[in-house]
């Protein structure tokens, strides 16, 4: 007989089952995988249950999303089949920028969740053709570092289509819920902080100091935990480092 076809996983993906408790998800960066959050995902365990949305196009069959509003609208319908409504969404880079929006529409519903972005831009601007090549070998790196090779084809197009979603895009939506940013060293740092700061009362910086895919490696990666357990604890109310002025 034929061999069947391995159906391809949910987008939604549980990663700690705890249905009583306070739900996190955690939303995939450009390139659409979900490893670099396993760190991430570890310290969310201890607090509830943890989910992560991957994206479309990963496997055979699937088409990946190039635009941003397409994927919220996509993965917005996801959330209502956790065993409770999220508290808490978390993304690095694009991945900050959709749980702003997942954030931004949940909270014209009910509560809304706090909302943690990792070096996200409320702006891209449009990537040339030879910037677009190096981001995406970038992405290739830190996302798709083990990918097997029958699948490199399919990574490597979900990684183009993300890098068009996020210079294309432009974050409007305000959040009325808790935010934090950290934001990764760059001269670009006070832009991005202030740009986020017009769209929320309630945003906490933290500095990250390393470049943006970095965030994840040895040296970095106690920061990026301990500024995420600042932010769920009683820390969360004291005055942030102050970044030229911003507070």
């Amino acid at each position: 007989m034929p061999a069947t076809a391995t159906a391809a996983p949910p987008l939604l993906l549980p990663l700690s089952r705890r249905p009583d408790a306070p739900q996190a998800v955690l939303v995939h960066p450009g390139g659409g995988g979900l490893s670099p959050y396993t760190p991430l995902a570890l310290r969310l365990a201890r607090r509830g249950g943890v989910s992560g949305i991957r994206a479309g196009g990963l496997f055979a069959g699937e088409r990946p999303d190039d635009d941003i509003e397409t994927m919220t609208e996509r993965y917005l319908p996801l959330l209502d089949t956790l065993p409770r409504r999220p508290d808490l969404l978390v993304g690095w880079s694009m991945g900050g920028v959709l749980a702003w929006e997942l954030g931004a529409r949940l909270s014209a519903t009910g509560p809304a969740p706090a909302v943690v972005m990792i070096d996200s831009f409320t702006r891209r601007d449009e990537f040339g053709a030879a910037h677009r090549d190096v981001v995406v070998e970038r992405i290739m790196r830190s996302v798709h570092a083990k990918v097997a090779p029958p699948d490199q084809p399919w990574a490597e197009a979900t990684a183009h289509a993300h890098v068009t979603a996020s210079g294309r895009h432009r974050v409007t939506s305000a959040h009325p819920g808790r935010a934090l940013l950290m934001a990764c060293a760059s001269p670009q740092r006070r832009t991005q902080v202030e740009s986020w700061a017009r769209l929320s009362g309630r945003l906490r910086v933290r500095e990250l100091d390393c470049g943006h895919f970095d965030v994840f490696d040895g040296k970095a990666l106690p920061a990026v935990l301990a500024h995420l357990d600042d932010f769920l604890t009683g820390e969360r109310n004291r005055s942030p480092k102050p970044l030229g002025g911003q507070r």
